[in-house]
């Protein structure tokens, strides 16, 4: 934060009560989240989508964010956050504020969804719930294909409790020999390599496979009487860290995080309602959880694999099906020679958004005509998570087979996809690419590439950045953007970020791009400021960010200076937000929505009027600490005024949606917004119309 403290008339923009707690916001989204599952106006499987989302949201907020806490805790870490909260004060809280959100995503689907699947012929039935020669036919299934892949592990003096591994399903079940003694606990854990829902007969019935197995537990435990079963599921921290300074070898180390993230602490423990005490009791103490650890809910205890329900050809229950369209600037080159589109981006900029435009057609044909273009001599690109079925790693095998320098910067520390781009690594390096692991200290993020071509001119240098991932299954689910372009500038800039990437040396001047760590925050700070300074003057002032998180206290602190000089500022957030909007004397020109829909709002776009200068930029970074500091960043200002336009258009749409929108109050909580007497507005819709449009006109 600035030296400075106090403004003049002696507020402290720094003080606790002018943030939000991050890990509280979190929650907040994923309470929107939860929304889209209880509005009944939603189809159905659309529902049943955020059903799944919700799950692994909440999932991965307890692996991440509940885990680093506890982590924080057991190292009695006492510093507060910028909200003033210490580690456990925030840990209590989060931990409250999950159970109501889970028992009304439980109660939804037991009194709303699932009876509305079976209303639809989609029915999720109980074991009890089919007729004798159904059970049989699911008996045999059980028989040959699921029983001979458990395996039940039971504890007592001759056996240790057994690993639960995390975000596994498993069965609790007591067992008791007819005398008197203790009955026996055993686990059984539901097989992930088994389909979750087994269909009954050739109608959409399904029975989940932990209630067959449940069903056939005497199989298991012969000649034993079964006393009770109970089915639980277990979270670990994934927050496991590793003093990179000192590694040896970089692959080596992501192996071992990917090892004891196996083991990583207990912090949550979810049981079906009504488990009773004995077993209960023995899996907090086992498990070394405690009673706020612990949610007792009605199964099923894990939505994310309802996500199958979702691929039924079922378009009355279903939103319209979405084709990414073709960007207007490449349609007409279809089937053309190679190298066109390096024509059409060096004869202007251009814009593309996903997933209105369509990956395949836009970047992937980037990278794919480079590999085959015998102008082009080298090719460099930065992946941070990729497609398992990766088009664009084919193509950048495919560049080097044909003679061409290709280096690529994978991130082995993408959190969640470790092993896969380790294995991707590996699969490049074997193929004779340049291949660099991350970079010490940070974690590379940058969504950019980089392609040299031999022109009668000279040499070109053709470059993409973008704010989504190389990866072209979420650029279906994803709203991001890219910009292509031949400006030297900026080429020259991505040459010094990937000799970093590739040697040691990180560059801290660059002509167009903000980079981080560099850069990027000061420059953030500046344009600001620089708005500030316009409105005192009594200027043009005006900021609109989109973001996905707002979390750093500096840029937060920046963001009231401004407020106060009198700077209107429209921020969209998808997510966590620390900035409390609408504060009197503090914030009160500031106003924080947020956009949840059938697409996740993924892209980053910042506009500074700057007395009616204009300036646009888009890029990879939030206005995170992390991004701004701990992040290998790109943000490249957007130049043509074209391509501007189309950005505030986007910026203004999503400001005057109410459909999706939701309004965030100053105590944090937000309020979805309806068009009460106005056109009704859903940014999304109007995107894909546009570019629907866009290609109609071209046809036309």
């Amino acid at each position: 934060m600035s030296d400075s403290l106090e403004d003049a008339d002696g507020v402290d923009v720094t003080e606790p009560q002018y943030y939000l707690n991050r890990e509280l916001s979190k929650l907040e989204f994923n309470d929107r989240v939860l929304n889209e599952v209880l509005d009944d106006g939603n189809p159905l499987l659309e529902r049943v989508k955020f059903l799944s989302i919700f799950t692994q949201n909440m999932d991965e907020f307890f692996m991440k964010r509940v885990g680093g806490l506890k982590q924080q805790i057991a190292a009695n870490v006492s510093e507060k956050t910028p909200d003033g909260r210490t580690p456990k004060e925030q840990w209590l809280e989060a931990l409250s504020k999950a159970e109501p959100m889970f028992q009304r995503q439980a109660e939804c689907y037991h009194q709303e969804i699932r009876p509305a699947l079976a209303d639809a012929g989609i029915e999720i039935l109980d074991y009890t719930d089919l007729d004798p020669s159904e059970q049989a036919t699911i008996d045999d299934y059980f028989e040959k294909s699921v029983f001979p892949t458990l395996t039940p592990l039971t504890f007592d003096p001759a056996h240790p409790f057994p690993h639960i591994s995390n975000l596994s399903l498993s069965l609790a079940v007591l067992t008791g020999s007819g005398r008197q003694d203790e009955p026996t606990f055993s686990r059984v854990k539901i097989p992930q390599n088994r389909p979750r829902m087994i269909q009954v007969g050739d109608k959409h019935r399904y029975v989940l496979l932990e209630d067959i197995i449940a069903a056939n537990l005497d199989r298991l435990f012969p000649d034993t009487e079964i006393l009770e079963h109970s089915t639980f599921r277990v979270t670990r921290n994934a927050e496991v860290r590793r003093n990179e300074e000192v590694a040896e070898d970089l692959i080596e180390l992501v192996e071992e995080v990917l090892e004891e993230r196996r083991f990583g602490t207990v912090v949550r423990l979810e049981v079906a309602a009504d488990t009773s005490d004995r077993i209960v009791d023995l899996l907090t103490s086992q498990l070394d959880v405690t009673q706020r650890e612990m949610y007792e809910l009605p199964p099923p205890l894990d939505y994310s694999e309802f996500m199958q329900l979702t691929e039924l050809d079922r378009p009355d229950l279903s939103v319209p099906s979405w084709t990414p369209q073709q960007h207007p600037r490449l349609v007409r080159q279809q089937n053309e020679q190679t190298g066109i589109i390096f024509e059409e981006i060096r004869s202007g900029d251009m814009l593309v958004q996903h997933p209105y435009h369509s990956f395949t057609d836009t970047v992937q044909r980037f990278i794919s005509e480079a590999a085959d273009d015998p102008n082009v001599l080298a090719i460099k690109a930065a992946i941070y998570r990729t497609a398992s079925e990766s088009k664009i790693i084919e193509s950048l095998i495919e560049a080097a087979e044909n003679g061409k320098q290709v280096a690529v910067m994978v991130e082995l520390k993408a959190r969640f996809d470790e092993k896969d781009n380790l294995e991707w690594a590996k699969t490049l390096e074997e193929n004779g690419i340049h291949v660099a692991y991350g970079t010490i200290g940070y974690k590379t993020h940058t969504k950019t590439s980089l392609v040299v071509r031999e022109e009668d001119d000279g040499v070109e240098l053709y470059s993409h950045i973008g704010t989504g991932n190389y990866h072209s299954e979420t650029a279906k689910r994803y709203e991001d953007l890219g910009l292509f372009t031949a400006d030297p500038d900026v080429g020259q800039d991505l040459v010094k970020l990937f000799n970093y990437f590739t040697g040691h040396s990180l560059h801290e001047d660059y002509r167009e791009l903000l980079i981080a760590p560099g850069n990027m925050r000061q420059r953030f700070i500046d344009l600001i400021g620089r708005e500030a300074t316009h409105a005192e003057e009594g200027r043009e002032a005006r900021i609109i960010a989109k973001v996905n998180r707002l979390e750093d206290p500096e840029i937060v602190e920046e963001l009231y200076r401004a407020s106060r000089a009198g700077v209107d500022i429209d921020l969209i957030v998808r997510d966590i937000c620390r900035l409390r909007p609408g504060l009197e004397g503090i914030s009160e020109n500031i106003n924080v929505i947020s956009i949840v829909g059938r697409f996740l709002e993924h892209s980053r776009i910042f506009y500074f009027s700057d007395d009616g200068a204009d300036r646009y930029y888009i890029g990879s970074a939030d206005w995170m600490e992390r991004n701004l500091d701990n992040r290998v960043e790109a943000v490249t200002p957007i130049h043509d005024r074209a391509l501007q336009t189309q950005l505030r258009e986007i910026l203004d749409t999503c400001l005057t949606d109410n459909q999706n929108c939701w309004e965030m109050h100053s105590d944090g909580s937000y309020s979805q917004r309806t068009p009460e007497g106005e056109e009704s507005v859903c940014a999304q819709q109007r995107f894909m119309e546009q570019a629907r449009a866009e290609i109609q006109d071209l046809e036309d």
